[in-house]
């Protein structure tokens, strides 16, 4: 007790001291200071407030394969070719025209723009682009493999000229070339080297440089040397939410003026009801995420081609679509989604959406009955909630309208398990979502059904239908597969992709189920805000009014 008041004692002592050197450090300051009418609020007028439950892993161009980062490196970064934000039209951006091909198909020539310099203020030119393409395919990131595959070599064949050498012809490299990890990066601020990645730092080119990057919060600045036309609006503030339920909550107060990615089907409902009394506008788009069901060809009772279009037979698209996604999504009928004019309905045509008669035909001619049922495991990613009800409602429906002669035992499993599990052959059938690595037909085709090694008895043994858990192998659509990614012709390509979802129709190695749609909202006050075509989110052309 003594010892406490002693030290009481002292700290009076010390703290009239301090108070009077505190007051005169305040007098100083606010002398020195503007008054408060003076300050100015430039640094935020103008800015738009984004909001988002993506969780970011990498923002290094190398090594981001996640979608949220995509977005991000599409408005800080830029590759050689974009796509015009009201079509599906491919331009160049830091290339100033379509490559010159030469007559073996190998050889691309890209004329590159002049005047352009990045965030650290490094020159552009074709060594620059050069560096990136080389880093991005010897860093050994998880999309590498993009590039790394069909391309031999990529030089400066002149101080504005790129020349990329193909392992093999492939007509889709300038759609590839729009892959936001393609995009220019300054030498000065990267190096070359297995997993030398810079995961919350960027310098690239684009109309917004980063000037503050953390867990919570990302912000973007204007980049005043850009060569192109300046953003409607004066940066970028990206908060991330840890919830569906605070994002939704911070968008409906008007704490932030855009929401999206990270909605629930519940909550983007709740909104778009909401939207013409509270003056926020809902920005719709079709997506090209795509959900279907994995057939694994190689087990039985699913080698029996036969089985295999009972189930197709049985799917109600429809009922998906409203049950499980609310109207937030669109039935799908082929591996390609609608919006490509490369897509053909292929099973709408063939199998409808559920006829129940021909299915329990096919079903009983295969020897099985109500009281010999056949019982198929459909697993599915236990942490994807969308996939977990639409398992158990084609387990409903499958077992209803086959009249008990088809039955679904449902298994869920984490998805990076599920999905690192698929080439193993564990599992009977699977449900699977495809995202795409760039806007091109052949990143829905070529992954799912393309066979290296393999025979029409034994299945795909090496490969990419090997990678996605099918297991199927057809020498005619391995060689059609390679003829669209060989050809220049546009007309003569449409033919070979519709041959080839034909075949899919026939063989059933996947049962497509769903489109997604991709929903954004801005709040009163604010315009500008779009999904493009490609499933590209720019910034640059938000403002408030």
């Amino acid at each position: 007790m003594v010892n406490a008041i002693a030290t009481r004692f002292q700290l009076h002592k010390l703290s009239r001291k301090w108070i009077g050197l505190f007051c005169l450090v305040v007098l100083l300051v606010l002398s020195c200071s503007p008054r408060p009418s003076d300050l100015s609020t430039n640094s935020e007028e103008g800015r738009i407030t984004l909001g988002s439950t993506a969780k970011i892993r990498t923002i290094d161009p190398a090594d981001a394969y996640e979608l949220f980062p995509a977005t991000l490196l599409y408005n800080m970064g830029e590759t050689l070719y974009t796509y015009d934000l009201d079509n599906t039209t491919l331009k160049p951006q830091l290339a100033t025209a379509l490559p010159t091909v030469s007559e073996n198909g190998l050889t691309y020539t890209i004329p590159l723009r002049q005047g352009v310099v990045f965030h650290d203020g490094t020159p552009f030119n074709a060594e620059a682009m050069a560096f990136s393409l080389q880093r991005f395919m010897a860093n050994g990131g998880q999309p590498s493999f993009l590039l790394a595959e069909p391309i031999t070599e990529v030089k400066a064949s002149g101080d504005y000229e790129l020349q990329i050498t193909l392992n093999q012809p492939f007509a889709a490299l300038p759609a590839l070339l729009t892959f936001f990890g393609a995009c220019a990066v300054s030498p000065q601020a990267y190096t070359i080297g297995p997993g030398a990645f810079k995961p919350k730092s960027f310098v690239g080119t684009g109309p917004y440089k980063l000037v503050d990057y953390r867990s919570d919060n990302i912000r973007l600045d204007v980049f005043e040397q850009y060569w192109g036309d300046k953003p409607a609006n004066s940066g970028i503030n990206l908060q991330l939410f840890s919830t569906p339920a605070n994002l939704f909550n911070q968008f409906k107060t008007g704490a932030i003026d855009v929401g999206y990615q990270g909605l629930e089907t519940d909550q983007i409902q709740s909104l778009q009801a909401e939207a013409s009394s509270a003056e926020w506008q809902v920005i719709e788009a079709k997506g090209n995420a795509v959900t279907h069901m994995v057939l694994n060809v190689k087990q039985k009772p699913l080698d029996q081609v036969s089985v295999r279009r009972a189930i197709a037979l049985l799917v109600d698209r429809p009922l998906i679509k409203e049950r499980v996604y609310q109207g937030q999504a669109e039935p799908l009928y082929s591996l390609i989604p609608s919006t490509f004019d490369a897509a053909q309905p292929v099973f709408q045509s063939k199998y409808g959406d559920g006829d129940a008669a021909q299915a329990r035909q096919l079903l009983t001619a295969a020897g099985y009955s109500a009281q010999k049922p056949l019982t198929i495991d459909l697993w599915y990613p236990s942490n994807y909630v969308a996939r977990r009800l639409t398992a158990n409602l084609l387990k409903a429906v499958f077992e209803e309208r086959s009249q008990g002669i088809l039955k679904l035992k449902l298994e869920g499993v984490e998805s990076t398990v599920g999905n690192n599990s698929l080439s193993k052959g564990i599992y009977p059938a699977y449900l699977v979502n495809w995202y795409p690595d760039f806007f091109d037909p052949d990143t829905y085709i070529q992954p799912f059904l393309s066979c290296s090694q393999g025979t029409e008895s034994n299945g795909c043994e090496e490969g990419a239908s090997r990678s996605l858990g099918s297991f199927y192998y057809n020498g005619k659509v391995n060689q059609l597969i390679e003829q669209q990614r060989q050809t220049q012709d546009d007309q003569e390509r449409q033919t070979f992709l519709t041959q080839i979802q034909e075949a899919l129709a026939e063989d059933i190695p996947y049962i497509p189920l769903i489109q997604r749609k991709e929903y954004a909202f801005s709040g009163k006050g604010i315009e500008g805000v779009q999904i493009t075509k490609t499933q590209q989110f720019p910034l640059w052309t938000i403002r408030k009014f």
